[in-house]
């Protein structure tokens, strides 16, 4: 065999292995990319990649790419899980599973969800029916929802006066195994997804639970933007879901958490259980961030969220970076933070019920706050008009919302939370 022939031999060997192994590698490469297209991690579809599993899931399925769509009206929930979540007792999350054990829709993180509930007359009479929204307090999934509810006791000094009823039913009532009907999730306060800005969250007390549902939610999607948590309590025994908190905090170098103690415990010790002693303020946001552009969510009672929501704006913070939510809903009052823009519009409001009538001068945020202002007594539930609670009948004149209705509303009836005079109006109350 001349050298020639053989270093032709030798030389067809060669491309011959190259073939194949580029034939192996071809054929595992596409393996690779079917199985990404059916988790959702590449393709067109641009999916965001979910990566790591909160604390939250416990042995839980992660949720599938596809997702189902929201339901009308109102859908059947059994209580799967109650799991108590601070020193106190007093915070209990739920975790919800559809009764028809059919994919559940996605959230955006921060949204709540309005259950309605046939409540026991502690008089003896027939139950009531009651309306109430919650926070979901998890990342979205598609098996199963979480609430975390706060027993909420009579007014301080005042046991005299109820407790919370719903708070208190699920509390006692609801075991697992237990049934309850629930909207689909909505409101306007959610994460926004598409933002680069770092985001800054800042909870009062139990109006923490929409913002574990952000912190989560980003966590989960490993969401690269920095995040602070600003969390105000009155002591240890009230902070819920700690050594969660304290995980992200530890294994996340993006994420800083901030806790801070009105009325520290002797076993509360600075700098390892909280950070401030005090209350979360302007001075305490100026001192931590550098006050480049941030995106803030604030939730909180209303003391906290009536002090600092406008201490933002004048920090000049634009409007459209501060999203915020009083905790519960139904307790925010909406003129602290209200800069009307219907002041021009003297409209005669008459209440025909109760016999009063009054000019609308916009110096109230809404038809709520303006028949409560007059001292007239009216259910209402999410003040974010979607759980209807408030639903008005409309004698005369015609009004505007200041976002769309998510409640479904009966012809002829407004939604009082939510709307706003146009013309003189008659209201049935």
């Amino acid at each position: 065999m001349s050298n020639a022939t053989l270093v032709l031999l030798i030389t067809a060997a060669i491309l011959a292995q190259v073939a194949v192994f580029g034939l192996f590698g071809w054929l595992r490469q596409r393996a690779q990319l079917r199985v990404l297209e059916r988790r959702g991690e590449g393709g067109a579809g641009g999916a965001v990649r979910m990566v790591g599993k909160p604390e939250q899931d416990q042995g839980l399925d992660p949720a599938p790419v596809a997702q189902a769509p929201a339901w009308p009206g109102h859908r059947e929930f059994v209580v799967q899980r109650r799991v108590i979540e601070d020193g106190n007792g007093a915070v209990c999350s739920f975790y919800l599973s559809p009764a028809d054990g059919q994919p559940l829709p996605t959230y955006r993180p921060g949204q709540y969800l309005t259950f309605k509930l046939e409540v026991p007359d502690p008089t003896g009479g027939p139950p009531k029916t009651l309306v109430r929204c919650y926070s979901l307090s998890d990342r979205p999934r598609t098996d199963c929802y979480r609430v975390s509810i706060k027993r909420v006791p009579p007014p301080p000094g005042r046991p005299d006066l109820p407790a919370g009823v719903v708070s208190n039913h699920f509390h006692d009532q609801l075991k697992e195994g237990s049934r309850v009907w629930a909207r689909a999730p909505s409101g306007h306060f959610f994460l926004t997804q598409d933002s680069v800005l770092p985001v800054v969250l800042i909870g009062g007390g139990i109006g923490i639970t929409p913002l574990l549902s952000i912190l989560n939610t980003m966590s989960d999607r490993a969401d690269p933007r920095e995040v602070w948590l600003f969390y105000g309590v009155r002591n240890g025994a009230e902070r819920i879901m700690s050594e969660h908190l304290k995980t992200l905090s530890e294994g996340q170098p993006g994420f800083h958490l901030h806790c801070c103690y009105a009325v520290p415990d002797p076993d509360d010790l600075l700098g390892r259980d909280y950070q401030q002693q005090g209350y979360v303020d302007l001075a305490l946001l100026q001192r931590t961030l550098d006050f480049r552009r941030h995106e803030f969510y604030v939730c909180g009672p209303p003391a906290m969220m009536e002090s600092l929501v406008p201490a933002l704006a004048a920090q000049g913070v634009p409007a459209a970076d501060i999203h915020y939510e009083s905790f519960g809903p139904a307790s925010l009052n909406t003129r602290a933070v209200h800069v009307s823009t219907t002041r021009a519009n003297t409209s005669v409001v008459r209440f025909s019920r109760s016999g009063k009538t009054v000019s609308w001068d916009g110096a109230a945020a809404s038809l709520l706050d303006l028949a409560e202002g007059q001292g007239i007594v009216v259910d209402s539930g999410c003040r974010a008009g979607s759980c209807g609670t408030c639903q008005t009948r409309i004698e005369s004149g015609a009004v505007t919302y200041s976002q769309a209705p998510d409640a479904d509303l009966k012809p002829g009836h407004c939604l009082l939370c939510i709307s706003t005079p146009t013309t003189d109006l008659t209201l049935t109350l």
